[in-house]
C-alpha cells in the first residue's frame, strides 16, 4: 500500500508538470465534435457515420487538382456546417481566392464575430499565427472543463500555395532555382506541432492541398504535393478529381458542362475502412445536394437493386419494397434515402466495420521528402 500511495503522488506530480507545458497532453482524446462536410455519402465514408463529417481535434487533408471542389467542401461547406455548430473558423487564405460573396452564397456568415479571415502566403506566418492562437487559447481556456471550452476550427487554403523565405527571396532576386525539399519539411513541421498543440483543447484544422499524377504504373493513386510530412499526421485524407458534369437539373444528358463531378477517394481514415471513393455532382447553378453520391452507394452494396427500369428497396422493418425511377431516387422522393440511412447499419447485407479493418494507411508516404515534385 505504501509503495501505491508514492507512486500515485509522483504521477499527481507529473499531471501537475504536465498541464504547464505545451503540446503535452493527459489520457484519451477520442473526437465528440464531427462537422459535416456537406453530403451523407461522403460523411459515412470519412467518419462512418452519415451525419458524422470531419473530427473537431485532428486533422484533415482534402487534396485534389486545380477545380475538383476542394475549396468548395473545406472553406464553403465545413465552415458553413461548423458555424451551425457554434464552432468558430479562423481562415487561412493563402490563395487569396476566396471572396466574400462566394463565400455568403455557400451560407457562410463573413462577419467577424462568427469567422476570422488571414492571409498569408509564409508558411512561418501561418505557424506563428496558429501558435500565438493556440497559446492564448490555452491560457484563457486551459483549465476549464473540456465541454466548456469554446471551439475552434483552423481551415488553410491551401497548403500547396504557402511559401518559404528562400522561395521569396529568390523571386526578389530574379533568381528562381526552387526550395527542393526544405518546403515540404517545414510542411510537415507546420502540421506535426499543430496535432501536438491541440491535445485536448477544442481545436481542430482542415486544410487543401494539391496533388498530381502518380509516374507508377502499380500504385495509381496521386500522390500529394509538396511533400508527405503532414499525411503521417493527419487523422483523414481525401483524394479529389475533377469530371465534367454534362446534365440538367433533371439529370437528362446534355452536350454542355453545367457542373462538375468530384470523384473523392478515402485515402486515410482511422475511423472507418480507407480507400473507398463517391463521386459527387456539383452543379454550377444549384450547387451540392448533400443527398449525391448516396443512391450509388446503396447500389454498390446491394441493397437498392434494379428492377425493369425501376429501383428497388425492400424496407426491413415492414417488408414493404420501394420502387421508384432513378431520377426520383436520386432527389429523395418519399424520403427514400433517408429510410436507407435510418436502416443502413441495422441491414442484414451491412457487415460492421471492425477495429482491424479501420485504416491508418499512409497516403504519398513514398515520395522523397529531400527530391520531392512541388507544383
Amino acid at each position: 500500500m505504501k509503495n501505491t500511495a508514492g507512486l500515485a503522488s509522483i504521477i499527481k506530480n507529473s499531471a501537475s508538470s504536465i498541464k504547464k507545458m505545451t503540446g503535452v497532453s493527459i489520457g484519451f482524446h477520442d473526437p465528440d465534435t464531427w462537422i459535416s462536410t456537406g453530403n451523407y455519402a461522403l460523411n459515412y465514408l470519412i467518419s462512418g457515420d452519415f451525419n458524422g463529417g470531419i473530427p473537431l481535434g485532428k486533422v484533415t487533408v482534402f487534396a485534389g487538382e486545380s477545380g475538383a471542389g476542394k475549396s468548395y467542401i473545406v472553406s464553403g461547406n465545413v465552415i458553413r456546417e461548423a458555424q451551425k455548430q457554434g464552432i468558430y473558423p479562423y481562415v487561412i487564405d493563402s490563395e487569396n481566392a476566396l471572396d466574400n460573396k462566394w463565400l455568403q452564397d455557400l451560407g457562410v456568415d463573413t462577419d467577424e464575430s462568427k469567422m476570422f479571415k488571414a492571409n498569408a502566403a509564409m508558411i512561418d506566418d501561418v505557424a506563428k499565427l496558429i501558435s500565438d492562437v493556440v497559446k492564448d487559447y490555452r491560457a484563457n481556456f486551459g483549465d476549464m472543463p473540456r465541454e466548456e471550452r469554446p471551439k475552434l476550427l483552423f481551415v488553410i487554403d491551401s497548403l500547396g500555395m504557402l511559401m518559404t523565405p528562400t522561395e521569396t527571396a529568390q523571386f526578389e532576386g530574379g533568381d528562381m532555382k526552387g526550395d527542393m525539399g526544405r518546403k515540404a519539411k517545414q510542411l510537415k513541421a507546420l502540421v506535426t506541432n499543430c496535432v501536438n498543440m491541440f491535445g485536448d483543447l477544442n481545436i481542430g484544422l482542415i486544410a487543401t492541398n494539391h496533388t498530381y499524377a502518380s509516374q507508377d504504373m502499380f500504385d495509381p493513386d496521386p500522390k500529394v504535393s509538396g511533400g508527405a510530412g503532414f499525411v503521417y499526421a493527419s487523422s483523414i485524407m481525401v483524394a479529389m478529381r475533377k469530371l465534367k458534369l454534362k446534365e440538367d437539373e433533371d439529370g437528362n444528358k446534355t452536350s454542355q458542362v453545367n457542373g462538375i463531378r468530384a470523384s473523392c477517394k478515402i485515402m486515410k481514415t482511422r475511423y472507418n475502412k480507407p480507400f473507398e471513393d463517391v463521386e459527387l455532382k456539383i452543379p454550377y447553378n444549384t450547387g451540392m445536394n448533400p443527398y449525391s453520391g448516396l443512391l450509388d452507394m446503396f447500389e454498390k452494396r446491394g441493397l437498392v437493386t434494379k428492377s425493369g427500369n425501376r429501383l428497388a428497396y425492400v424496407d426491413i422493418d415492414t417488408g414493404e419494397q420501394v420502387l421508384q425511377y432513378r431520377k426520383d431516387w436520386e432527389k429523395n422522393t418519399n424520403q427514400c434515402l433517408d429510410l436507407i440511412m435510418g436502416q443502413f447499419k441495422r441491414h442484414p447485407l451491412i457487415n460492421v466495420v471492425t477495429e482491424e479493418e479501420k485504416g491508418d494507411e499512409d497516403f504519398g508516404t513514398d515520395l522523397d521528402l529531400d527530391n520531392v515534385t512541388e507544383e
